[in-house]
């Protein structure tokens, strides 16, 4: 013979226990997914702004001392509308430089044996230099930029190849990744570029 087993009714206390920790549950899990849904939307807006407006480089060599140093990290803004004295980031082959635009498309540039710079055959103020190199220099001067290109020396001028030598030459817009404008690396350089 089988025993007849009798369930009892839960309380309507355990009732309204059971009722809230469901609730719970269900608040945690859409509060869970929408900070999950937000962090992955966030993300992904910051890679897009990272990689089509604003590339964030970190400095390798030191063709650029003293303005930027190895391990500097740079914010750069992307177009190709720049001033005397801007600092470039663009590819080389599959090498990204960093140097300073001098002179634009048609301009004149002639280099003395001390390391002065001349455009259009007025000597450039540079305050950015430590020191003055005529540097690896093999284009032949008096040198004008051909359309549609830049002529960019780096700051450490004994050391920097670029714009004055073959190797590098003049750059044109398709190799421009954009204008380098502040550096967030090391803390106690942050701030805006000149």
């Amino acid at each position: 013979m089988k025993k007849k087993t009798t369930r009892q009714m839960p309380e309507i206390a355990q009732l309204e226990a059971e009722l809230r920790r469901e609730s719970y549950r269900s608040r945690y899990r859409q509060v869970l997914m929408s900070t999950v849904y937000t962090l992955i939307v966030v993300a992904a807006v910051a890679v897009l702004v990272a990689v089509l407006l604003l590339p964030v480089l970190q400095i390798y060599g030191s063709s650029m001392t003293p303005t930027l140093s190895e391990g500097d990290i740079v914010v750069s803004v992307k177009g190709s509308s720049f001033e005397p004295g801007d600092l470039v980031c663009f590819y080389i082959g599959n090498k990204l430089l960093v140097k300073r635009y001098i002179a634009g498309p048609g301009q004149w540039v002639q280099l003395d044996e001390d390391g002065n710079v001349y455009v259009d055959q007025v000597l450039l103020e540079e305050p950015y230099l430590e020191e003055k190199a005529f540097g690896d220099t093999n284009i032949e001067l008096p040198y004008q930029v051909p359309e549609n290109r830049i002529f960019c020396i780096g700051d450490h001028r004994a050391t920097s190849v670029d714009s004055r030598n073959t190797a590098v030459g003049c750059i044109a817009d398709e190799q421009i990744v954009g204008k380098i404008v502040f550096r967030v690396w090391p803390l106690s350089d942050f701030g805006p570029l000149q």
